[in-house]
């Protein structure tokens, strides 16, 4: 299939010219462009457009999970005919393995995966494996290492009516794919067995399973069907049926693997005797014995990841495969946000080596763990055709790479210009933010507030909580979806200002806030830089009484750069918008619920304040009797959501009460 991209907007401002330069670069073989948009003037927007011309299978790279989350869906919703799928860490908690000799401290491997996101890393994969016209929204995940995509294709199964197959041979491949079997607990990675059917809920599926019913030893009805209910959805003529994870292991490679790990071990084994470290050889032994009997029995154990190398047949300090290795060769690469991203794929690879080289130097691994890593810089690098880094701020090595191929989008579709900035005392900020809040929240717009510390994100959003203004805070603790979840409750109203540090910055999209205040702004540093105090400000760009207020004591170079760089541009604005008579729009955007096919119904949440008592106990019976109904419903949830609603409701009565008997 082609790309289609379905909206009813039309490239404006600087995005027609930017459009046909980045394709004409694309088509002159360029292997590296540079998009210098700012914010606001819809660099989204003009990459669905090249996504669009280009008709290859794409790659958009961000450099956290919030952003990434956002492009996603807004590629969703741009391409709705199409593959968009989203790619980033599965976890919510990881505690790499470790060991810290100066304390002879061993730290295990503790982790809580993400069952969602797990779900939808392996249907990306699945995606590129089916189709061309893809687009893989993803975090710097992406080049850490991943099964072998050719080991993945080979486990795959093909499934068609009419086809001979005994129940128990697919049995055997289902459990050698990883696939759990189950009696009741019917759930993604699993299979159950009765009497001639066959039912499996695929890995990368949320809510629909494949039943098989076999006529003897022949597929004789294929069907898609409600995991929950059972309900059958289609019938199928064929379908794939691919692996639950991506680390599986044909039988062939497995027992090669197993011969080189056991050489691997005797040459470790060897060097501790030789250098009289007993402790160590003993431990090597131990560790590395157990794992070959776990993946001789069961095909797998605990940080098989370490033994990649072996499986993959790859020489030692060999690139491992990852997510770019299921790409086809002619891919393109979108790298939004290009300043913050670059830097963080080149700093992964030093930062995993520091990590390993105890493990290995004392026996907990042996030297292939090395070689389960993410990629360096340069091999990142090779493994791109051609590439567009998009940002606000490019850096020096971006511009450089580029050769001159640098697309500036500085007009924005809605005209509007650089927000205002002003720059006031840090001495008393704290009563200024309270009294700047409160202006905009009368207006009905919303605040970003950037603080230096997680703790001061947190202190002032619940001081200014107990003011009785909505706030809440947001930082690097708080889990992917749930950061989604606080931008989508700002957009509505659930409350009205958001604090933070570092992730208030690039690609957050918020037509509705009007205000940005930087706390402590003359803090010279990385996130008061430059480019850091630049992108803070553009999250006011998109209001129409959009603006800026720093609080310092003093005019940092930082400070002063990024005050003279947005005014220039807001010149530039200007000028165009005279002399071709254009009047600036804040924007509208649409309103979503992110992953909104995983997540439960949102329930709206009212204002309390200046709500008489007969109201709050209607309201909170009601809260109470629609958590019952779904909690009988089993939408567990959905009922957690209401029984917090009444909650709320119970406290605004009880306080109502507090004041009455004070007055």
């Amino acid at each position: 299939m082609k790309f289609a991209l379905k909206t009813s907007f039309c490239p404006c401002g600087d995005q027609p010219r930017a459009i046909q330069e980045l394709v004409e670069g694309l088509v002159s073989r360029q292997p590296l462009q540079v998009l210098l948009g700012v914010t606001g003037s819809g660099k989204t927007f003009t990459m669905a457009h090249v996504i669009e011309k280009a008709e290859r299978p794409v790659l958009v790279l961000a450099h956290n999970k919030t952003l990434a989350a956002q492009l996603y869906q807004e590629f969703k919703e741009l391409f709705t005919e199409n593959a968009v799928e989203y790619f980033v860490s599965y976890y919510d908690y990881y505690q790499p393995e470790a060991y810290l000799p100066r304390k002879d401290q061993y730290i295990e491997k503790d982790l809580s995966i993400n069952d969602k996101i797990d779900q939808l890393r392996i249907r990306a994969t699945c995606s590129l494996l089916e189709r061309r016209d893809v687009i893989i929204v993803s975090s710097v995940s992406c080049i850490y290492g991943l099964g072998s995509p050719e080991f993945f294709r080979k486990m795959l199964v093909r499934l068609e009516v009419g086809q001979r197959m005994l129940i128990q041979e697919l049995l055997v491949q289902l459990v050698s794919m990883q696939y759990v079997r189950v009696m009741h607990d019917f759930s993604r990675g699993s299979f159950r067995v009765r009497g001639d059917i066959v039912e499996v809920f695929p890995a990368y599926e949320s809510r629909k399973a494949i039943r098989l019913e076999f006529f003897g030893d022949r597929l004789d009805r294929l069907s898609r069907i409600d995991a929950l209910t059972g309900e059958v959805l289609s019938r199928e003529k064929w379908m794939f049926l691919y692996p639950r994870s991506h680390y599986v292991i044909p039988d062939e490679p497995k027992e090669r693997a197993l011969s080189s790990i056991r050489e691997e071990l005797a040459d470790r084994q060897d060097y501790f005797r030789k250098e009289n470290r007993l402790v160590e050889l003993q431990r090597i032994e131990e560790r590395s014995r157990h794992d070959i009997e776990m993946i001789q029995e069961m095909g797998f154990c605990k940080g098989i990841e370490n033994y990649s190398r072996h499986f993959d047949q790859r020489l030692p300090g060999e690139a491992p495969c990852c997510l770019l290795d299921y790409f086809p060769e002619d891919y393109l690469m979108f790298i939004d946000e290009s300043h913050q991203t670059l830097p963080q794929i080149r700093a992964m690879y030093h930062g995993d080596r520091s990590r390993k080289d105890p493990l290995v130097s004392y026996g907990f691994r042996l030297p292939s763990a090395y070689d389960n890593r993410p990629l360096t810089f340069e091999e990142f690098l090779l493994k791109v055709p051609q590439c567009i880094c998009v940002s606000a701020t490019p850096a020096p090595w971006e511009l450089e790479q580029a050769h001159g191929k640098v697309v500036e989008q500085l007009i924005r579709p809605t005209y509007l210009l650089d927000p205002q900035v002003s720059v006031r005392p840090a001495a008393c900020q704290i009563d200024d933010v309270i009294k700047e809040v409160g202006v905009e929240v009368k207006k009905g717009n919303r605040v970003l507030v950037t603080t230096l510390t997680k703790r001061l994100s947190e202190e002032l959003a619940e001081y200014l909580q107990k003011l009785s203004i909505q706030a809440k805070y947001m930082h690097s603790n708080v889990d992917t979806i749930e950061r989604m979840q606080l931008i989508e409750d700002l957009r509505e109203g659930v409350y009205h200002v958001l604090i933070g540090i570092n992730l208030l910055r690039e690609g957050l999209d918020i037509p509705e806030v009007s205000l940005v205040l930087i706390l402590d702004a003359d803090k010279e540093g990385f996130l008061r830089s430059e480019t850091s105090l630049i992108q803070t400000c553009g999250r006011a760009a998109r209001h129409i009484a959009g603006r800026v207020i720093m609080y310092a004591d003093t005019y940092t170079e930082s400070m002063k750069r990024a005050i003279s760089t947005m005014e220039g541009r807001r010149k530039k604005q200007q000028a165009f918008n005279q002399k071709h008579g254009f009047s600036p729009q804040s924007v509208e955007k649409k309103r979503y619920t992110f992953l909104e096919e995983h997540t439960a119904p949102k329930v709206k949440v009212e204002k309390t304040t200046h709500v008489n008592k007969k109201t709050l106990e209607k309201r909170m019976q009601e809260a109470r009797r629609k958590m019952l109904l779904c909690a009988k419903e089993w939408k567990f949830e959905e009922a957690a959501r209401y029984r917090d609603l009444w909650q709320s409701y119970e406290k605004a009565l009880l306080a109502a009460g507090e004041e009455k008997e004070a007055f």
